[in-house]
């Protein structure tokens, strides 16, 4: 069945009782998918509910749907994970935003680290962030997401500071940690979160987190940890820090349920 985010809550589609489609996702449902008047569709809400819905009325400029019901689907992860990435070079962050969403980042922070190689203004950021919100949003649709990601303009490493104090715990991979051989805070930290609380991983661009960046997160209370014995790309360790949540949150944890 296809999916389709909408600007409204659950409360606000019980209320009105139609859904209205607009936008890019009224050519991709009529002339990409050909959908009919009569065809069902789930509707995805703001706040992370899908409606299931029929097709009533279908114009150049809108598509308007019935509420039948509710799926009760949840397919978000069971803590909130914030992916700050220091801008690498070309269309790296692309990839990041679009595989960190099908392994279920709730957000991504695009930050001006020390060794970022790439600049961005005012305008080049404008248009970026538009193209990584579509990606994202594409990426949310394509694996069956109850939310999109919110993609937050590129901030300056203070800005990066400040945000910490609204996440539960902040992770910093650290490429010279795992040079070390540490390998247990990370594991142990996922060990001890717990369902909806909020983790910030932050990871720097091609040539790591300068010293300095690494001492004044170290002065906020992040954990500085390893990713394992190898040394991961910029792309690939945010990845395979998802990867591993996804595991320890959702299949370990099932897993033990499971066997209760």
């Amino acid at each position: 069945m296809q999916r389709y985010f909408i600007d409204l809550t659950k409360e606000e589609v019980k209320a009105r009782g139609t859904i209205v489609i607009t936008g890019e996702d009224v050519h991709h449902l009529s002339n990409v998918m050909r959908m009919k008047a009569g065809q069902e569709i789930l509707c995805l809400t703001t706040d992370g509910f899908e409606a299931i819905s029929t097709i009533d009325t279908i114009t150049k400029e809108e598509v308007i749907c019935l509420l039948h019901g509710w799926t009760n689907q949840n397919r978000e992860l069971p803590i909130q994970v914030t992916v700050a990435s220091g801008l690498p070079k070309g269309d790296k962050l692309e990839l990041i935003i679009q595989k960190g969403t099908e392994l279920g980042a709730n957000s991504f922070v695009p930050f001006q680290a020390a060794r970022s190689i790439t600049k961005l203004d005012q305008k080049k950021s404008h248009k970026k962030r538009a193209r990584w919100e579509k990606i994202a949003k594409e990426a949310a649709e394509q694996s069956y997401r109850n939310v999109v990601p919110v993609v937050h303009p590129v901030f300056t490493f203070k800005e990066l500071i400040q945000m910490t104090s609204e996440f539960d715990k902040c992770v910093v991979a650290y490429e010279e940690s795992s040079k070390e051989g540490e390998q247990s805070r990370f594991s142990s930290l996922l060990q001890e979160m717990k369902s909806g609380q909020t983790l910030l991983l932050v990871f720097g661009p091609e040539g790591g987190l300068a010293e300095k960046e690494i001492e004044e997160l170290e002065t906020i209370g992040a954990v500085i940890c390893g990713l394992g014995p190898r040394i991961l790309r910029t792309e690939t360790a945010p990845l395979y820090a998802l990867s591993a949540i996804s595991y320890q949150t959702e299949l370990l944890r099932g897993e033990l349920l499971w066997e209760q």
